[in-house]
């Protein structure tokens, strides 16, 4: 297994990158800092694994990635624009456009089938329903579902179904993809040949930054960021 070939993080090629960030909690009258102080760069067309204990601010650092969130204080640059401070429509249109998101739990719509799963980002950019067809057809093609297009979810292996939400993050052509433990209902054999189309995906270019606790899937990244007690631990790579 050879890790993705990720490009070298100098300031003109930044996908992203955290100044200072910080993430504050009040727990009753408890202060938890999720995170303290997170300053980091995300070069574009990296891959990227985030490992650490539980309770170490992994979630929490992929959600304000993912402008989920908000730091309590801190610049969170995303392809040359602060969006610490934006509001939630802009947060949304941000998530819409720039950000694709793979989740552990698929979180497909049970309902839909495979076609119209990779369509919906589109749906809510205002796509004509046959260029959004079509499109969903390549992406289909391209994580070899394109037998699969009027399949639903639960006629589809857990392997198969994370393929669609990968092709469903890439609809918007994101800038940046975002992974929460991508392989974690998958079986080993599965979960690898769901690495290596993500490795894939980022030799083409993509910017993916991944949550997981498995190192030998995280050993797929080019680089390793670990975390703990919400700080930068190390970096690997």
């Amino acid at each position: 297994m050879t890790p993705a070939p990720d490009r070298p993080d100098h300031a003109a090629e930044v996908e992203a990158s955290l100044e200072e960030i910080r993430k504050i909690y009040l727990m009753g009258a408890t202060e938890v800092r999720a995170l303290d102080g997170i300053s980091i760069a995300f070069g574009r067309g990296s891959f990227w694994a985030i490992l650490g204990a539980s309770g170490s601010g992994k979630s929490t650092l992929l959600n304000l990635l993912g402008c989920l969130d908000r730091p309590t204080s801190g610049r969170y640059i995303l392809g040359g624009e602060d969006v610490s401070r934006l509001d939630d429509d802009a947060l949304s249109e941000i998530r819409l456009r720039r950000i694709g998101f793979i989740f552990q739990s698929f979180n497909l719509l049970a309902q839909a089938t495979v076609a119209e799963n990779i369509g919906l980002p589109l749906y809510y950019q205002g796509w004509e329903p046959e260029a959004s067809d079509e499109r969903a057809r390549r992406l289909a093609a391209l994580v070899g579902l394109e037998a699969r297009l009027d399949h639903r979810p639960m006629q589809l292996s857990g392997g198969q179904q994370q393929r669609v939400a990968i092709a469903r993050a890439l609809a918007n052509d994101p800038a940046i993809l975002l992974a929460d433990e991508p392989t974690g209902n998958l079986d080993s054999h599965t979960g690898q040949e769901i690495m290596r189309l993500l490795t894939d995906l980022n030799r083409q270019g993509k910017t993916i930054i991944m949550v997981t606790h498995e190192p030998d899937i995280a050993a797929y990244a080019g680089r390793r960021l670990y975390m703990k007690d919400g700080r930068v631990d190390r970096v690997e790579g």
